[in-house]
């Protein structure tokens, strides 16, 4: 049987280094914050040690019984890929979430580390997620990563209203993917809509500016 004093170290070690992630998640507004990676982390641990003990048990009443300790680790982790698959979200093109959703993972992956007493392996991983989450954001935010959006525009002229919407999007370092084109029912207006991306934040707040300076646009919305 594991030591009391060893289950407390165990334990309080899990709390300390899943507070921290948490933390760190929190104070950057995401879903699963301090207290949910704390709970998920001393969970994991405390599923460990039961493992741990459970399998001591049987095997001094029994030694011929051969149990497999980590059976009720892996069902954990199968349980924590259900709650990190709630954080995630889907909005229009983008997908929010899925570095907390990581991050609730890899804090039961150091719990079941720490539970099984594999401190060196469970503290290292620990600084390598908070390097990660904290001194790679700075990095993350320099890359210029490619962002899609979606392009609305009504308008009620029939010639060459195409070629001029295109025309600006595309000065605008957009590169078009797809249009679609619909005609409003009780209106003599045309919808286009267009899926474009780039890598110039400041690229969609330029083409509305630029496409509401057309007399002919009825209306004009840009989304992810």
């Amino acid at each position: 049987m594991i030591p009391v004093q060893e289950i407390i170290i165990r334990l309080l070690l899990g709390a300390i280094i899943g507070g921290i992630i948490g933390f760190e998640r929190e104070v950057n507004g995401r879903a699963a914050g301090f207290r949910t990676q704390l709970i998920v982390c001393v969970s994991a641990v405390l599923i460990m040690i039961v493992s741990q003990n459970y399998y001591f048990h049987i095997h001094t009443l029994d030694n011929t019984l051969r149990i497999d300790p980590a059976r009720i680790s892996a069902g954990a982790l199968i349980g924590i890929g259900f709650l990190g698959a709630g954080v995630i979200i889907k909005s229009g093109n983008e997908v929010r979430g899925l570095t907390t959703a990581a991050s609730i993972w890899i804090v039961s992956a150091i719990g079941l580390a720490i539970g099984s007493g594999l401190y060196f392996e469970g503290i290292l991983t620990f600084i390598i997620t908070i390097i990660a989450l904290v001194a790679l954001r700075t990095i993350g935010h320099k890359i210029r990563v490619q962002h899609f959006k979606n392009i609305k525009v009504t308008t009620n002229r029939m010639e060459d209203a195409e070629e001029s919407i295109i025309s600006i999007i595309n000065e605008q370092d957009f590169r078009i993917h797809n249009v679609d084109y619909e005609k409003s029912g009780g209106k003599d207006e045309i919808i286009y809509r267009f899926t474009v991306s780039s890598r110039n934040k400041a690229a969609a707040k330029q083409t509305f500016l630029k496409l509401n300076s057309l007399d002919f646009i009825n209306t004009i919305r840009i989304s992810s």
